[in-house]
């Protein structure tokens, strides 16, 4: 099965894929989050239960200590002084603020409670049972109402104390307990889940991203696959014209009337030896595409007079720009021309460019070439009047073995190396390269070479 057909197949399956591991995260996360609340309520009962037995037992110790033990008679009744020593004193006179947050504090402190915000109100009889914590019995911390009345950001805890044993204040007593607020308790929550939450994210994020190069690199395979289908179809073509052209001149060269024939004989030695010199061409833009692909291109720098370049570059293509009806204008009014550079290159770069003028040109064509200079850099702007490129293909234009749809016009050969050699050369060169072109009216490209000092 060809990556074509077996490609949606892979990102079908990457995307359900994904699909599936965000969603068992997400369900995990909150799953992890209701565990930990729950655990966390559980570890803070039990705490708060913790405290409020042992302000109970305290109390109970103190009072127990005041209890007289009066041997009872069949006739004994107790006073009210012996009534009143034998009460129970209620636990919001057992101790004060401090006392109660500071038990509060210490024992959340040894059990990892270190940083718990909370307020606390200690009540007794009918203080608890209405909840209206307006009750002279109570003793609470100074926020306690304002944070109580929070309950969509805080938490509640409640635990009964109890009376000391065999007293007559049980009954009395039940409605006594501790009620304690935590402070933003999902804050708390969130926190203590932080790092796995984070974690989970992260790794998540890191198979998301590898998937995503995953699919990148299938896309530049597949890209590539049909590049390599299109390079070798070309070079097929560029190939089969010139050797059947040979194959031609080679057959006539055996004719008798042509061999005695001098004039007929030069004339198709000089197609073989044209074609011949078009395949050699060929080959070494092929091998020059291989080497800057590899970075193995030496250039050999040093001082170049640009517009001596042009000019001659110029001269190259008089004979086909006279052939096609065409004219160039050269506006070389850079008052310094002097960069550091390959020739060889430079020229193939300004005689690639050229050459793209010619071929992509339609009637009257008119080929302007411009040069200016700033303070640190020279300027060449390389302007037609041909069949101009869609957006897509300027965003392509410089890719190796890309080349533009050419709608009727049949006649641009080559591998859609050019460009791409043209663009590697000024970037190898300090340079930068920018095209502008509208469909229909031209194309011009802006070169920029820091000047030599």
């Amino acid at each position: 099965m060809g990556l074509k057909k077996i490609f949606p197949l892979i990102v079908v399956l990457i995307t359900l894929s994904l699909i599936g591991i965000i969603y068992i995260q997400i369900n995990w996360i909150l799953t992890m989050i209701e565990n930990k609340k729950e655990e966390l309520h559980q570890h803070i009962l039990v705490e708060v239960a913790k405290v409020a037995q042992g302000l109970a037992d305290g109390r109970n110790s103190m009072a127990g200590s005041r209890i007289l033990r009066l041997k009872p008679g069949p006739i004994w009744r107790p006073d009210p002084l012996t009534t009143e020593l034998q009460r129970v004193p209620p636990i919001t006179q057992s101790y004060s603020v401090e006392e109660v947050a500071d038990r509060l504090r210490k024992d959340f402190d040894k059990t990892g409670l270190k940083n718990v915000a909370f307020d606390f109100s200690l009540i007794s009889n009918s203080a608890s049972s209405d909840q209206n914590f307006h009750s002279q019995d109570e003793l609470q911390s100074p926020d306690f109402i304002r944070e109580y009345n929070d309950s969509n950001r805080n938490w509640q805890f409640f635990y009964p104390l109890q009376a000391p044993e065999n007293t007559e204040a049980n009954s009395i007593l039940a409605d006594e307990g501790l009620w304690v607020v935590i402070h933003d308790f999902n804050g708390l929550v969130q926190g203590q889940t932080r790092f796995m939450i984070i974690s989970a994210i992260f790794f998540t994020l890191v198979i998301v991203a590898a998937f995503s190069v995953t699919l990148i690199a299938l896309l530049r395979q597949k890209k590539l696959s049909e590049i390599k289908n299109d390079f070798i179809n070309n070079m097929t073509h560029e190939f089969k014209t010139p050797l059947a052209t040979i194959s031609l001149a080679v057959d006539a060269l055996r004719n008798e009337k042509v061999i005695q024939d001098r004039e007929k004989s030069g004339y198709f030695t000089g197609i073989i030896k044209e074609e011949n010199r078009r395949m050699n061409k060929q080959v070494e833009t092929i091998l020059q595409a291989s080497l800057l692909d590899r970075q193995d291109q030496q250039l050999n720098l040093r001082s170049l007079h640009v517009h001596q370049i042009i000019q001659e570059a110029m001269e190259n293509f008089q004979l086909q720009l006279e052939g096609k009806g065409g004219s160039a204008e050269l506006q070389l009014n850079a008052k310094s021309d002097l960069i550091e550079a390959d020739e060889v290159h430079f020229m193939n770069l300004i005689t690639n460019l050229i050459d793209n003028a010619v071929k992509y040109s339609k009637d009257n064509l008119l080929i302007k070439i411009t040069t200016y200079s700033t303070a640190k850099s020279l300027v060449i702007r390389i302007e037609d009047n041909g069949i101009g490129m869609s957006k897509e293909t300027q965003r392509r234009i410089f890719e190796k073995f890309y080349r533009a749809h050419t709608g009727n016009l049949h006649n641009v050969k080559g591998f859609g190396l050019g460009l791409s050699y043209v663009k590697t050369i000024v970037e190898a060169q300090r340079g930068k390269i920018k095209v502008d072109s509208t469909i229909g009216k031209g194309t011009t490209f802006t070169l920029e070479f820091p000047l030599k000092s």
